[in-house]
């Protein structure tokens, strides 16, 4: 029998996805810009050097910072730190995607591709996936620990195709943090967190198109 209960409680679940909708549509829009202005940072520093670029690296974590405490307060001020933070990192990023480029450009093309299609995947099964996928993320913390003292093993010592090993572990470990950020556009209905998932998703989308540049470019 249908009665006001049953009015309201539909009423709820509409709004609801409608707010999911709008949160996912909103935190992608601040994920393309953010995209778009780290392409501008890594035109602006393609001259830089590997030093200039960690002068900006730690720049762009102090915005990081900045960020998730400026998500309680006016949203313009943690857009501009969300924006402020794809500029520097395009900036820190910038010697990196040169070294590759002239090494050969179309690494960097097949880099982006992979990623797109990553993303895109990855995407679409943490926002559709009714498993709780914050276990996994956990996991994903401590391994990326693990995965950073890893990386700075291998700079000291030689290890039988440790480069590769090393992208290859970073590739499963975003993959997993990238279901559990999605996840979150789903679950989250605080609309004042959409630039710091939208960092967070940036971030994921960032680091695997790093770890294939170096995939692709040992290949070939």
């Amino acid at each position: 029998m249908y009665n006001d209960l049953d009015h309201r409680t539909t009423i709820g679940g509409v709004r609801g996805a409608e707010d999911a909708r709008s949160l996912f549509s909103q935190t992608m829009g601040y994920v393309a810009a953010t995209v778009g202005i780290f392409a501008l940072g890594s035109y602006l520093g393609r001259s830089l050097s590997y030093g200039w670029g960690w002068v900006f690296f730690l720049a762009a974590l102090a915005c990081l910072v900045g960020l998730r405490v400026a998500v309680r307060k006016p949203r313009s001020s943690a857009v501009g730190l969300l924006f402020g933070f794809g500029l520097l990192m395009g900036c820190a990023t910038a010697p990196t995607v040169v070294y590759y480029a002239s090494a050969g450009p179309q690494v960097l093309w097949e880099a982006a591709g992979a990623t797109a299609l990553f993303m895109v995947g990855l995407g679409t099964m943490g926002y559709a996936s009714r498993r709780d996928f914050s276990g996994i993320a956990r996991v994903c913390f401590w391994a990326l620990l693990a995965l950073i003292i890893f990386g700075i093993v291998t700079i000291f010592a030689q290890i039988p195709n440790g480069s590769i090993i090393y992208s290859v572990a970073g590739l499963v470990i975003f993959a997993g943090l990238t279901l559990f950020d999605f996840q979150r556009l789903r679950t989250v209905s605080d609309f004042d967190s959409a630039p710091l998932i939208a960092a967070s998703i940036f971030l994921d989308a960032l680091n695997m198109f790093l770890f294939f540049l170096n995939i692709f470019n040992r290949r070939r």
